[in-house]
């Protein structure tokens, strides 16, 4: 089960969340036409801030706003298209909200604009390792740092899961390290859904206790993904809330802190019942204890 021991987590503009005793929900907010869930649904920016507010309302911590569609055999966008998307809409919502805001992209030039348009966490799927500024960037601007794991594009695979996490997050964070960002402004992404196969994401599931060898804090995405889909025999992305529910309360049990859902309201339900079991098992410790 997750400790209850809480870390900070050091963000931009001097905010910070506070992680361990609570779980907590980032938002999905896709500035996109093809987002494989619900892309085109909040493409221009009064009905991107109006839903990222209703995810605020609904208990969202995190707004992360993404501009270009990671799903497979997506079409690649142009780093203006997708500044076109994302800026406004952070813009807008930082001057709405106090929730924290994050920018999902891969770009140093990217993330820059967006932590001066009001971002405080840059949310990088390739984990430092598709552009060479992007350690820089976040380093510079004291943003906090989501490091996600993919084996897309990679030769460099171990057959074994857990250890090709390990070696993935080895390599970025040692480019963190060395671009000198904080050990407190990062968190680790297992990619599910970016894995080899949809076998090794019930395995990332099952030994997923396995990474908290590496000492940070974990945030995870399943929501809507096809492996949960395949599971529980649902064909919709839309129809995938429930099953996205029960990994949510599952992963909180094996200790993730942060978890990146479209589903807010269903998934903090979820996530407020498996800190009650948590908070019910730091107390009969403590009790034994004394």
């Amino acid at each position: 089960m997750a400790s209850s021991r809480n870390s900070t987590w050091r963000l931009a503009h001097g905010r910070s969340l506070t992680l361990g005793a609570s779980g907590h929900i980032m938002a999905i907010v896709n500035v996109t036409p093809d987002s494989f869930s619900d892309g085109g649904r909040y493409i221009d920016v009064k009905s991107a801030v109006e839903h990222g507010l209703s995810c605020v309302r609904d208990g969202a911590s995190i707004l992360d706003i993404g501009g270009e569609s990671t799903r497979p055999g997506a079409a690649p966008v142009t780093a203006a298209e997708e500044q076109a998307r994302v800026l406004p809409v952070i813009e807008r919502l930082s001057r709405e909200t106090d929730a924290l805001i994050s920018v999902d992209t891969y770009r140093a030039d990217t993330a820059r604009l967006a932590i001066a348009a009001g971002a405080h966490i840059v949310n990088d799927v390739y984990g430092l390792c598709h552009d060479p500024q992007m350690a820089d960037v976040v380093s510079e601007s004291g943003a906090g740092l989501c490091i996600m794991y993919t084996a897309r594009g990679r030769e460099d695979l171990h057959e074994d899961i857990i250890e090709d996490e390990r070696m993935f997050f080895a390599r970025s964070l040692g480019m963190a390290k060395a671009a000198g960002i904080a050990e407190d402004a990062i968190v680790l992404d297992p990619g599910f859904g970016f894995v080899q196969t949809r076998e090794q994401d019930s395995e990332l599931m099952a030994r997923f206790t396995e990474l908290h060898s590496s000492g940070l804090p974990l945030l995870v995405g399943t929501s809507r993904k096809r492996f949960v889909g395949a599971i529980a025999l649902r064909e919709a992305a839309i129809e995938r809330d429930f099953a996205t529910a029960a990994t949510t309360a599952m992963l909180r049990l094996a200790g993730a802190s942060i978890f990146r859902v479209h589903n807010v309201a269903g998934n903090l339900d979820a996530l407020r019942m498996a800190d009650a079991v948590l908070e019910a098992g730091e107390m009969k410790k403590e009790a034994g204890e004394r």
